[in-house]
């Protein structure tokens, strides 16, 4: 067994047997080294955002000073929603590894699969355009912004 994923594994537990959440472990390593570990915290902190993978990334930003991950490995024991695949990717992260797949995750009572069906018509009921050009008008004051950084 690869020993970040063990890691993994006994980070998931402790969430579970902590009553924190769901079994999912995250472990981030730099250069062979363990920066963060995280784990699903969303009953304890009451927040859907908590994933394992989500309070891994904050963690290893922190101790980066630094929300670019570039170089760093995701060890995470299922394979990550759309949310943590949206937050690895804005992070660099350059390799996740996950243990179980959504099917896995569905058969135990989670929902991921409902977000990896959402179509186009779907997304039109719920995600709706509003005020666009007063937001463009915010954008262009960003935009105008010398010594910026683009995340």
């Amino acid at each position: 067994m690869n020993k970040f994923m063990k890691m993994a594994i006994k980070e998931a537990q402790k969430g579970i047997h902590e009553g924190h959440g769901g079994p999912f472990g995250t472990v981030i390593v730099k250069d062979g080294k363990v920066i963060a570990k995280g784990h699903n915290e969303v009953i304890k902190n009451h927040d859907a955002t908590c994933h394992g993978e989500m309070m891994a990334i904050r963690k290893a930003s922190k101790k980066l000073g630094t929300f670019d991950l570039s170089g760093c490995e995701l060890y995470t024991t299922a394979e990550p929603c759309p949310m943590c695949l949206g937050a690895i990717l804005w992070s660099n992260i350059s390799k996740v590894y996950f243990g179980c797949n959504i099917v896995d995750t569905e058969n135990i009572g989670f929902r991921d699969k409902v977000f990896y069906e959402m179509n186009d018509e779907k997304k039109k009921e719920f995600i709706l355009e509003l005020d666009r050009d007063q937001c463009l008008k915010l954008f262009e004051e960003y935009n105008n912004i010398k010594d910026k950084k683009n995340y």
